[in-house]
């Protein structure tokens, strides 16, 4: 059976129609993420959180009512299985600290820029896949976590490559049932065997790949690369 790549289904909380409108379309622009529902208020995100158990929820804080920090300390207090991902024009830095203390797991000021989102939404991809599901994780893979979040969000990749070529990569090997060699990425993907093998060593060292060593009749060892489950 094919690995199918999971839809992450997000509840966004936010008052405003037309910000309502602009974050739905861009957060629809990265795959595989689907808004399912959208709440006007804090009151209503509660509800739905718990009505559709998302796994995250992009979140404003100022809202009639029930405001952005009060929401999530209700999602908190009902220990409903959801992250939460800010998106606000609060800059003031007891309510982030506030928020951050609550379990957000990043937090973006308006206005902001698509790609500070995409990659907010790319870093939480590669968390939601590593911690889902049961078995443990080495350090190297927990630093990576870790590393997804830092300076602002943007993660620091080697000289020579790109986030969208990376996702690229890890979507292609997620699609295989098989370990596969530098070579078939390549050809795969339409991308030199050099550069696909360089994408593919990086992954193996932050911990999101394994590799298999094939031996032939033949020649040297091939190695071929799998996503870890």
């Amino acid at each position: 059976m094919s690995k199918q790549q999971q839809v992450i289904e997000v509840l966004l909380i936010e008052d405003d129609p037309m910000v309502q409108e602009v974050n739905r379309q861009f957060i629809e622009r990265v795959s595989p993420f689907k808004v399912i529902d959208i709440a006007s208020d804090g009151k209503e995100g509660v509800r739905l959180a718990e009505k559709l158990s998302p796994h995250l929820i992009i979140l404003d804080i100022y809202m009639p009512g029930l405001d952005g920090i009060e929401t999530l300390k209700e999602i908190r207090n009902y220990a409903f299985d959801v992250d939460v991902i800010v998106i606000t024009a609060a800059n003031d830095k007891e309510v982030i600290r506030s928020m951050f203390q609550n379990g957000v797991v990043d937090y973006i000021i308006k206005p902001f820029k698509f790609e500070r989102l995409q990659q907010s939404l790319l870093n939480y991809k590669t968390f939601h896949s590593q911690v889902s599901g049961e078995g443990a994780l080495q350090q190297a893979q927990v630093d990576g976590l870790i590393g997804s979040y830092v300076q602002e969000g943007i993660k620091e990749l080697p000289k020579g490559l790109n986030q969208q070529t990376l996702e690229q990569v890890k979507q292609f090997l997620q699609q295989s049932v098989r370990a596969l060699s530098a070579e078939q990425v390549a050809d795969g993907i339409g991308m030199a065997r050099v550069t696909a093998r360089r994408y593919l060593e990086y992954l193996q060292k932050i911990g999101e790949v394994e590799i298999e060593i094939q031996y032939g009749e033949v020649g040297r060892p091939v190695n071929r690369y799998q996503m870890k489950v």
